[in-house]
């Protein structure tokens, strides 16, 4: 039996932190499935058709690996994916609390759907999203940060 993992997340850009986890979850199961979130109430920078995109660029090379946009329950999201894992990147203790709270809802709601914390590689621990955005909004060095394809969209968008 194929063993699929949920990846969720906004991914408003794709990181190499991303594409980290997204490896070494493809090490354990068999599929990853990049579950990207609309969250629009997080006002993403990239609309859900961007990021999609830029994140088939990032892992068009990697067996085993989708994605798909999503807007619904996670938890019922990977069940009907037939997921048997939802994977979370943990980069620091401030991370932990509303992660575990969110695994104990999901397990809750579906004790079949087990959540797996990564740690991401050293180099990661501080990376996110939001500060990629920031640094490139300032015309600040992102290369060896998010995938080629997400520095070059990043510029675009900021027009530098």
């Amino acid at each position: 039996m194929k063993k699929t993992a949920i990846y969720p997340g906004t991914f408003d850009p794709m990181t190499n932190g991303h594409i980290d986890l997204i490896q070494r979850t493809l090490k354990i199961f068999d599929e990853v499935i990049i579950a990207v979130a609309e969250s629009p109430k997080k006002h993403p920078f990239f609309t859900i058709d961007e990021r999609i995109d830029l994140i088939h660029e990032s892992i068009k090379d990697f067996k085993g690996a989708s994605v798909e946009a999503f807007n619904s329950l996670l938890v019922n999201y990977a069940g009907d994916k037939k997921s048997i894992a939802i994977v979370r990147g943990l980069r620091a203790i401030s991370d932990f609390e509303y992660e575990l709270q969110m695994a104990l809802m999901n397990r809750r709601l579906n004790a079949n759907i087990e959540t797996v914390f990564m740690m991401p590689s050293e180099e990661y621990t501080f990376l996110s999203s939001t500060i990629v955005k920031e640094v490139a909004s300032f015309g600040g060095s992102i290369e060896g940060l998010v995938p080629d394809s997400v520095e070059k969209a990043l510029r675009g968008k900021f027009k530098l």
